[in-house]
Formats: C-alpha cells, sequence, structure tokens
C-alpha cells in the first residue's frame, strides 16, 4: 500500500512499481506508465482542432428505427457509406451486412417496385432492424449533399451534385448526436 500512496502523492516510483499499477488497470501495455509522453501545449489542441474541422464535416446523427424509413433514404440517395461504429459480434455484423446489403439492392432497381410491392420491402428492412436491436444495436443516420468529380479527371471536368446516406451501428444508449466525416472523398484509382 506504501507504494500506492507514494505515487498518489507524484513521489519517484520504480519501473516494476509503474509495470504493477499498468497490469492492475489491466492496460494493454503494461509499459504504457513508463514510456514518456507529452501533454500538447493549448496552442497545438487549437491548431489540431483548427485541422481536423478542415479536414471534416460534422453531420448530425438522426435515429434509424423503420423498414419504410430506410426505403425513403435509400430513394433519396445514390450513394452510401455504411459502417458499424463499433466491433460488432459475427452473428450481428451478420445481420447488420445483411441489412445494407438488401437496402442497396432495392436501391439499385427501386424505380422498377410499385407502391405496393415496396410494403414486403419495409418488411424484410424492418426485420433486420429489429434482430439488431435485440441484440443492443441502435442505429443513427444522415444525410450529406456532395459536389465529386473523379480522380483522374481533368480539373476542368464538370462534377456532378449528388448525396449520400450514412447508416452507423452503434451500441444501444450509446448513440452520438452528431459524427464527423472527412470533407474530401476520393473515388476511382
Amino acid at each position: 500500500m506504501r507504494t500506492i500512496q507514494r505515487i498518489e502523492r507524484g513521489e519517484t516510483s520504480g519501473f516494476d512499481s509503474r509495470r504493477a499499477i499498468a497490469r492492475a488497470f489491466e492496460f494493454e501495455d503494461i509499459d504504457a506508465l513508463n514510456k514518456p509522453f507529452s501533454i500538447p501545449t493549448p496552442e497545438e489542441l487549437q491548431a489540431t482542432k483548427e485541422k481536423f474541422e478542415r479536414e471534416h464535416i460534422t453531420l448530425k446523427a438522426l435515429p434509424l428505427e423503420t423498414g419504410r424509413q430506410l426505403v425513403r433514404l435509400a430513394e433519396m440517395h445514390s450513394m452510401d457509406l455504411s459502417t458499424p461504429g463499433f466491433d460488432l459480434p459475427r452473428e450481428v455484423d451478420e445481420e447488420f451486412a445483411t441489412l445494407i446489403d438488401f437496402m442497396r439492392e432495392f436501391r439499385d432497381v427501386s424505380d422498377c417496385y410499385s407502391e405496393t410491392q415496396k410494403f414486403e420491402v419495409y418488411d424484410e428492412l424492418q426485420q433486420h432492424i429489429d434482430a439488431l436491436k435485440a441484440s443492443g444495436v441502435s442505429l443513427r443516420y444522415a444525410e450529406r449533399k456532395l459536389r465529386l468529380r473523379f480522380n483522374g479527371e481533368s480539373a476542368d471536368g464538370k462534377p456532378f451534385d449528388t448525396s449520400v446516406l450514412y447508416v452507423v451501428a452503434f451500441p444501444a444508449g450509446k448513440e452520438p448526436d452528431e459524427f464527423a466525416t472527412p470533407r474530401s472523398v476520393g473515388l476511382g484509382p
């Protein structure tokens, strides 16, 4: 106990004592407390924040709760970026992948569906959303308008306007109100 008290008071401690503390706190790297680290200055923090804001855009994350809602979103957007926001167990990851695959397949041929036929799609997507919810996963979406120019096109190549749907899985109860994504999106080789 004296070692802990000595360290809490900011007195010097040995290499092995710091390793023991790292093990007690279950650090992945037990030498983490033995490595030097620098604390950034307020100016460095501000510069990092400004760089992040220049390179990223923050989007409002809204709840995605129904199959009907996902169908409407898929119809409105020509592209999507869909990903889990945390490590999912294999079975749950497959459920999320199935949901996204089905949404994309629908989007590719949505103009071939009558309004009546879409009810089957609503139900299919709802089953996947409900399965994810039962597994402790909450879905959030965001929308973004883009002006795209493909890599390799000349600088005078005309960009085209499109929109992107972001669908992200989060642990239920830990959903953010917003998330960030890079401002610049590269497509093509």
